[in-house]
């Protein structure tokens, strides 16, 4: 089983695996339009955390990190994973494209079958593009919750991103609201 990260479990998966791949999803978009009142929030206060948005689009592309993980961890890993991304995300399967120069096993090719967790427009935690992106900034820059402040999720994202080796323009989303959110803390 390969699993897609493109949020927090890129820097953190928490989990057993054998490989870790970085690389990319065609057709989707990150953004933050979850809300989070159990990790980066707390009820009244939420926080927000990223979702794959769809589009459709072999154009658009979402980076992150693939794991491989070992059979007899299969089901440890589920329960880990439904129970982090249990506020709204259902599990979707997709492609992941993945740099050759990562590996030495030529029996992976690229792209690789992956599960990846994804917000449903329908879930009540879902906020969509309701707020501007200064008023995300704030949320953001003021949200903390059991695991910490959503500006910690946020920077270290965005950090993650650029070890990739990718520039501002590949996500911009992403490093439009970290600006933001440094610009808000500073203040």
């Amino acid at each position: 089983m390969w699993i897609f990260g493109y949020g927090s479990l890129v820097w953190r998966p928490d989990f057993a695996y054998m490989m870790r791949l970085e690389g990319y999803v065609k057709g989707y978009k990150r953004r933050f339009f979850q809300l989070s009142e159990d990790h980066r929030g707390v009820p009244g206060k939420p926080g927000r955390v990223v979702s794959l948005i769809p589009t459709n689009s072999d154009n658009d592309v979402v980076w992150g990190a693939a794991y491989l993980i070992k059979d007899s961890d299969q089901n440890t890993v589920r329960h880990i994973l439904d129970e982090r991304e249990k506020d709204g995300y259902t599990i979707i399967k997709t492609k992941f494209y993945f740099l050759d120069n990562q590996i030495t096993d030529h029996s992976f090719n690229s792209p690789l079958d992956v599960e990846s967790y994804l917000a449903h427009s329908d879930n009540p935690f879902w906020a969509g593009e309701t707020a501007s992106m200064e008023q995300i900034a704030t949320q953001i820059a003021f949200a903390e919750g059991p695991s910490g402040k959503n500006s910690e999720y946020l920077f270290k994202l965005a950090d993650a991103m650029r070890r990739m080796a990718l520039d501002d323009s590949a996500d911009e989303h992403l490093f439009t609201l970290e600006r933001l959110v440094r610009q808000i803390l500073k203040q």
